[in-house]
């Protein structure tokens, strides 16, 4: 079992950066992959990124690929997704989450239903 707590969100313009944090409990952290997601108001949740239980590898929607960053530090529990160049449109709520799931050929996890532990999110918001 893990339980996650998510940090940093806040107001911001755009064009401007944040970093979110997601702190999780628990001796086998390294063991799980680790997504973010997003909903706005509205809307679905959404998949954002995910990296791998070594770091190893990462995978991004299309529509933050080349702005945002995910990152983790095992030896701390921490996930972390660096956001750059923000949108009015990247304006939701991010969720960190994790998952036993990791595919050997190369796929990654990126539907809500397999991510089986969650954070309680962190409002982020861009103004134009």
């Amino acid at each position: 079992q893990v339980q996650l707590v998510e940090s940093g969100g806040g107001l911001v313009q755009a064009g401007g950066s944040l970093r979110l944090s997601c702190a999780a409990s628990g001796r086998t952290f390294s063991t799980y992959t680790m997504g973010w997601f997003r909903q706005a108001p509205g809307k679905a949740r959404e998949f954002v990124a995910t990296i791998t239980w070594s770091g190893g590898s990462t995978y991004y929607a299309d529509s933050v690929k080349g702005r945002f960053i995910i990152s983790r530090d095992n030896a701390k529990n921490t996930v972390y997704l660096q956001m750059n160049s923000l949108k009015p449109e990247d304006t939701a709520v991010y969720y960190c989450a994790a998952t036993l799931i990791y595919y050997s050929g190369g796929g990654y996890p990126r539907n809500i239903y397999e991510y089986h532990h969650w954070g309680q999110g962190t409002q982020v918001t861009v103004s134009s």
